[in-house]
């Protein structure tokens, strides 16, 4: 039994392929219509993650090569309490000295562990400027990033395109049940005359 009903499932779906004498030339278009947004929603929504995930991977493997450490010290007590305003990262701002590689002395607002003596030496990163940047992600948390975005935009792609797909097809539908109808009002007076 089961086996006839997978057998019936697989008829009803390929439906549209097979040779059927109530089949219209929109029913064999609307099957390939929807086989091509399916193989289109699959390869696109593939090939955009994969360009947007290696993308997200070299632009911050970049940064990285960009940023380099230094040590710097604290001019200041930090504060003890992390603010709301503070961010993400459990850190807070502080004033911090360093020496940048043409020698002269430089200060700048860096984040740092809160409760941190003044006087203290903290790392803090820099970029080719010599502006005080944020850490920049490791290469582990670089290609977790790109395969988190890559996987969203995806996603999103497949979904685009398959929207896209049941729009044509919903327009498609309406124009069949149009035509069904100026069909129908054309034949169905004819058959409305007999009484049995």
């Amino acid at each position: 039994m089961a086996r006839s009903r997978h057998r019936t499932t697989r008829r009803l779906w390929l439906w549209r392929w097979r040779a059927n004498p109530l089949r219209r030339r929109s029913d064999i278009v609307e099957g390939w219509l929807l086989l091509a947004v399916g193989v289109l929603a699959v390869a696109l929504g593939a090939f955009v993650g994969a360009a947007t995930a290696h993308g997200v991977e070299r632009n911050l493997n970049e940064r990285r090569a960009e940023r380099h450490p230094v040590s710097a010290v604290l001019t200041e007590d930090a504060p003890t309490t992390v603010s709301a305003t503070a961010g993400t990262g459990g850190q807070v701002w502080a004033e911090v000295r360093w020496t940048a590689a043409d020698g002269s002395p430089r200060t700048g607002s860096a984040r740092v562990e809160p409760g941190t003596g003044g006087g203290a030496t903290v790392r803090v990163w820099l970029d080719r400027h010599g502006n005080v940047v944020p850490a920049p992600l490791d290469r582990d948390g670089a290609e977790a990033q790109g395969v988190a975005l890559g996987t969203a935009t995806a996603v999103g792609t497949a979904v685009t395109v398959s929207c896209l797909g049941w729009v044509v097809h919903g327009r498609a539908e309406r124009r069949r049940m149009a035509q069904w109808d100026r069909e129908w009002a054309r034949v169905g007076p004819q058959w409305g005359q007999r009484t049995g």
